[in-house]
């Protein structure tokens, strides 16, 4: 079994290398939170996955 990871210890090995990755992270989901682009429900995009990855499924299937 794995040891369980520090909340204390971090990821980054120097101080700039969180502030460049939190930096980013937080222009990406003010990004994010910007995008005038509609949304569509988890349950949609679910359906229109498993119908293309069957369409995949039955495509190696037949060559």
């Amino acid at each position: 079994m794995s040891e369980p990871l520090s909340p204390i210890v971090s990821e980054f090995d120097t101080l700039e290398q969180e502030a460049s990755h939190l930096s980013w992270l937080k222009a990406k989901v003010e990004a994010s939170l910007n995008d005038t682009r509609p949304n569509f429900a988890h349950d949609q995009v679910m359906a229109e996955m498993h119908a293309l990855l069957d369409a995949k499924k039955k495509a190696c299937v037949t060559d």
